[in-house]
């Protein structure tokens, strides 16, 4: 289990989000799913954009996020 800043794509900023909605570590974040993450996220900062959203699909995958598959980014794409 890693730290949230240890994860690719998240800084110290995104960490500290995911903190404050709940989400304290890898673990954490697998369980919940990257799109559950970005719209909790998007409670508390409502400019959270789809950016962030594949930057915590990445997260979960270990992968920067501009290697998430296209297909993945058109499936979440239809959550917005």
């Amino acid at each position: 289990m890693k730290n949230l800043s240890e994860l690719p794509n998240i800084g110290n900023a995104v960490a500290n989000q995911l903190k404050q909605v709940g989400i304290l570590d890898e673990d954490d974040l697998k369980s919940i799913g990257a799109e559950q993450a970005w719209l909790k996220i998007q409670q508390i900062d409502k400019t959270a954009c789809i950016n962030k959203l594949y930057a915590l699909e990445g997260a979960i995958l270990g992968i920067k996020k501009n290697f998430v598959a296209k297909r993945k980014k058109r499936s979440i794409k239809r959550i917005l």
